[in-house]
């Protein structure tokens, strides 16, 4: 089954659904970055909640980021994506693994339980915004649902789910569940969703049956006059790093440390954060850049 996303609208729109199924964009996560089963799941999760987040949006240039900075041992987890369906994202310490809880990847023991999380919302235009709330649990389910709820009023369920083999990811999906403005302070309805999604066998399990992310929808909002939208949205991991983006960012080193790499090094090697790509800058790229700041100066100097 290929990524992708899927919206749903339930109570005569009183509930608004999204659905992504997303191995193959975190299987490549896995394999660009080396990751761990549960670095995989704990960026595989945000990176799914990322792109749910994103799907809000209107302005077809649209990005959010998220991040977590909990106190566990994993570190730094960073997702970005576009709302064009392009996702990206890394953990500070990919190689990190802890033993598994009787419920599967200790994903909260990896995040840690306190901490901070931030998501940025860009339109491509006017400053971003940018958001902050303390994690409650460092699952990401439920610290993204909670920022929903502090920080957009927007009362909200969500299900994410990665399996982890030897083979690699083999199953991995999401549900969202946002109650609209006129149900919004409708308390048994979003009682209802979380009584039922606590029934559920696990999200992993449910996918792994063979079940779509649109029959776990449905049988979800059961009653409630579930409607799954007719078109679907493509889903890949993406990065927006290029040979040109690095060369530009070798600019701020200085003029002095680029003759040093020049010199000792006969060139630069740079690896981009998010998809692990690695770029080399031999003596004759460096040597241009070093000539076009000397120019650069030489104009300043002459004004």
């Amino acid at each position: 089954m290929a990524d992708e996303m899927i919206r749903a609208t339930a109570a005569k729109g009183g509930i608004r659904a999204v659905g992504i199924t997303g191995k193959a964009f975190i299987e490549e996560a896995r394999r660009r970055h080396h990751l761990s089963a549960v670095g995989t799941a704990a960026l595989g999760q945000a990176m799914i909640a990322t792109l749910m987040l994103c799907s809000t949006m209107k302005a077809p240039q649209s990005r959010v980021s998220l991040q977590i900075l909990g106190n566990g041992p994993l570190g730094t987890v960073f997702a970005d994506a576009g709302l064009d369906g392009t996702v990206r994202g890394f953990v500070q310490h990919p190689y990190l693994e802890l033993l598994p809880t009787d419920r599967g990847l200790d994903v909260a023991g990896a995040i840690g339980k306190e901490g901070f999380l931030y998501i940025i919302r860009d339109e491509g235009k006017d400053m971003p915004y940018t958001s902050t709330v303390e994690l409650v649990s460092g699952e990401v389910s439920q610290d993204v649902a909670n920022y929903l709820f502090t920080s957009e009023q927007t009362p909200s369920v969500m299900l994410l789910g990665v399996f982890i083999s030897d083979k690699g990811v083999e199953v991995a999906g999401g549900i969202l569940l946002q109650l609209m403005p006129q149900e919004a302070e409708n308390e048994s309805l979003i009682m209802l969703l979380e009584e039922r999604i606590k029934k559920l066998d696990s999200f992993s399990t449910l996918l792994r049956s063979g079940k779509s992310i649109a029959q776990i929808l449905c049988d979800i909002l059961e009653g409630l006059e579930p409607k799954v939208l007719p078109y679907t949205q493509p889903l890949k991991f993406a990065c927006r790093c290029s040979f040109d983006r690095v060369l530009g960012a070798l600019h701020i080193l200085g003029i002095a440390e680029l003759k040093d790499m020049l010199e000792k090094d006969g060139g630069a090697e740079v690896t981009c954060q998010f998809c692990n790509t690695v770029y080399r800058a031999d003596r004759i790229d460096l040597g241009k850049i070093i000539m076009n700041m000397q120019a650069e100066e030489q104009a300043l100097s002459d004004r």
